[in-house]
């Protein structure tokens, strides 16, 4: 079997960012000839699952710049250098959404789009929550609005294309998936 590898010739940075980096790599291919491949760094993030006790999922409504509207997604945010996920996770929650929560079980991690980007999301799912009274807030950049919705209410807003993005489709499905299993 061949290899599919591509040896990396030469790297060069175009922008280094706030969240994320972009270089140019020239690349070896598998049959010897050469290509570029653009390729945006990222320091990952987590995504969480947060599920009350009668079975709301805790979701946010942001406005995303890069699609010029607002999208409704389960919480969410970006690692900080060398945290771990888990912590991330409770850190995420508290500050979206001000829930603390007694348990938070890594699901999954899975890349976001690894043609041109190494972002990889840990998904957990957060459970026995409780509103905290001091909860920190969100960034000084970071405006949502809180909700809580039923399964179905989720499914609906999918419909809508309200929830227009992976993780919080995969986690609505992981739901419905989970819902109909009896788990």
């Amino acid at each position: 079997m061949n290899s599919l590898k591509e040896k990396t010739l030469h790297t060069e940075q175009i922008f280094e960012g706030r969240v994320i980096s972009l270089q140019v790599d020239e690349v070896e291919l598998p049959n010897g000839k050469t290509s570029k491949r653009e390729i945006i760094k990222h320091p990952g993030a987590v995504a969480i699952i947060a599920v009350t006790d009668d079975n709301k999922i805790v979701m946010v409504e942001q406005y995303r710049k890069a699609l010029e509207r607002t999208i409704i997604e389960i919480p969410a945010g970006k690692l900080e250098k060398d945290e771990p996920p888990e912590v991330c996770a409770f850190r995420e929650l508290e500050e979206e959404t001000g829930y603390e929560c007694t348990k938070m079980d890594w699901l999954l991690s899975f890349y976001t789009s690894p043609g041109f980007a190494d972002e990889l999301v840990h998904l957990f799912v957060a459970t026995g929550l409780k509103k905290k009274a001091n909860a920190a807030t969100t960034d000084e950049d970071e405006f949502v609005n809180l909700m809580e919705v039923s399964l179905e209410e989720a499914l609906e807003l999918m419909r809508e294309q309200k929830i227009h993005d992976a993780k919080t489709a995969y986690a609505v499905q992981y739901l419905q998936l989970k819902a109909a299993l009896g788990k």
